[in-house]
């Protein structure tokens, strides 16, 4: 009996030991993979990497797990896989635009009127970003960002404060400024504006004789067809402008001593630097002044290529009397010849090769008398450098009837643009008088973009001064690289000088060398001076 109870327990006991034995031998695991979480029992003597083969889930080169692969399993271990992604993405950003506080005429002191409103820019930005579950872990700019658009600036103008100086004045001043049409008469400080809504562009900007009219030329939005267009608006009422027959027009300027008579050049829209190919003609045409309508038109010029850099046209000047006319081309001046409608050549010299958008040429003057024709030469290479890219240019004075050429000084630089002064002879001399002025470069082979000084002399370049700018002073810098438009003109009188000194008119007395400022906000240009 007792023997037989020892054996059950035994039993019982080995009973109980397999049991356990049973338990121990697998394990809970959990796997987080895609999304899911998986339960799992296991042996207890696996592998992460055996774990993950048997649950079928497979890893990217890139994947990224919470335990070793080759890390024993034990009970209870959470194995976590992330899976990792790269891609490439481009986002735009909004760039703030600025805003700008300028100066303007017309605008009362302390007044600001917006002038144009502001556009925010635009800019590309790519990145690299890692994704970890398709959520992103980290981004990494590449390269640099790309602008799709600039901002662009909102303008706002304000008056200018300073005062104009109560100067009298001779005749009639008129200016170009924020493109539209001033003009001041009397008194420097009786300054009207002409226009209002118009875009004057600088290629014309001339007065009549008389101070009475003046013409100018107005970019155009309302077409492709043409550049630009062709006004006139009379200076001494508040009459508005009024177009005239004539587009794409590249040089005008009213006939001295004619009331309705104008001589006018034209180009074409062209595509290229200039935005224009210049025909190189030259006609001659009455108007109606009420109406702008053409009276009468004579071809003075056939339209031609124009020799070397032909495309950009040529400048043109009367006489004081209106009998003759001046060219000027890229190689040369001359007068031309409305008996046999061609040009004949005063002066020849190379081109200058600007490597810019702009072709350089001469500018022209007459003397009061009709006999003299003041310009500039480009001057013979210094060195071994090509004749075109040669720093020289001279003041010379050439004779009407083509007996001579008189050099008045070497190397004044390209924006010299000499100009003899009206005849300032007491009444009753035998002798014409007058002065001649021109800017000398200050760095006179670096002509270009060199400060430059306003000289004074007698017609044969003798007798020479500074006039201004004062000593000390920053150079006088030429307002439009290309233009024909003068930077200073001569009053009727010759008693001053009206000139642009940074963006602003300013007006020069010739015995006393006094400077007036009459405008203030750094955009003036073109000025006209007249009776």
């Amino acid at each position: 009996m007792l023997s037989r109870m020892i054996i059950c327990l035994l039993l019982a006991c080995a009973t109980v030991g397999c049991r356990s034995a049973q338990e121990e031998l697998t394990i809970n695991v959990v796997v987080n993979a895609d999304g899911r979480e998986t339960s799992l029992t296991v042996a207890p003597d696996l592998t992460v990497d055996q774990i993950l083969a048997g649950a079928q889930i497979e890893l990217g080169a890139r994947d990224r797990i919470s335990h070793p692969l080759v890390s024993p399993v034990i009970d209870g271990m959470i194995i976590t896989v992330k899976r990792v992604t790269e891609k490439e993405v481009c986002e735009r950003e909004t760039v703030a635009f600025k805003r700008r506080l300028l100066p303007k005429e017309g605008v009362p002191a302390g007044a600001r009127v917006l002038g144009k409103a502001g556009v925010a820019g635009i800019r590309e930005v790519c990145y690299r970003i890692l994704l970890e579950d398709e959520t992103e872990a980290d981004r990494v700019q590449l390269g640099l960002p790309t602008v799709v658009r600039e901002p662009e600036a909102e303008i706002i103008y304000v008056g200018a404060s300073s005062t104009v100086p109560s100067v009298p004045i001779p005749g009639r001043i008129s200016y170009i400024n924020h493109q539209n049409a001033w003009t001041i008469v009397a008194n420097a400080s009786n300054k009207r504006r002409l226009t209002s809504s118009h875009k004057l562009d600088a290629l014309v900007f001339h007065q009549r004789q008389d101070g009475q009219r003046l013409i100018f030329t107005s970019e155009t939005d309302e077409t492709d067809e043409f550049f630009n267009e062709l006004w006139i608006v009379a200076t001494s009422d508040d009459s508005a402008p009024t177009r005239m027959t004539p587009t794409d027009v590249l040089f005008a300027a009213w006939r001295p001593r004619a009331i309705n008579a104008i001589a006018y050049s034209t180009g074409e829209r062209a595509l290229g630097t200039a935005g224009w190919k210049a025909l190189n003609n030259l006609w001659l045409m009455s108007i109606d002044l009420e109406s702008g309508r053409t009276l009468d038109i004579n071809e003075i010029l056939p339209e031609s290529g124009g020799g070397v850099y032909g495309w950009w046209g040529k400048n043109f000047a009367w006489s004081p009397a209106g009998d003759k006319m001046a060219w000027a081309q890229p190689d040369g001046f001359g007068l031309v010849d409305f008996e046999n409608n061609r040009l004949t050549p005063l002066n020849q010299y190379a081109v200058f090769h600007s490597s810019s958008t702009w072709v350089w040429l001469s500018p022209l003057s007459w003397s009061l008398d009709g006999q003299l024709l003041a310009g500039i030469t480009h001057g013979a290479p210094l060195g071994d450098e090509p004749a075109e890219t040669s720093p020289i240019f001279d003041v010379v004075v050439s004779s009407a009837d083509g007996r001579f050429t008189a050099p008045i000084t070497y190397s004044a630089g390209m924006w010299a643009a000499p100009a003899f002064s009206p005849d300032t002879a007491t009444a009753g001399a035998e002798n014409s008088g007058g002065h001649l002025a021109w800017l000398q470069a200050r760095e006179p082979q670096n002509s270009m973009s060199s400060g430059y000084d306003l000289m004074l002399a007698d017609r044969d370049g003798s007798n020479r001064r500074r006039l201004f700018p004062p000593a000390g002073e920053r150079g006088i810098r030429k307002n439009r690289f290309g233009s024909s438009a003068r930077d200073f003109v001569w009053s009727p009188d010759g008693r001053f000088i009206a000139l642009i000194y940074d963006g602003n008119l300013w007006l020069v007395e010739i015995e006393t060398a006094a400077a007036h400022q009459v405008t203030f906000d750094g955009r003036s240009s073109n000025p006209v001076w007249t009776r």
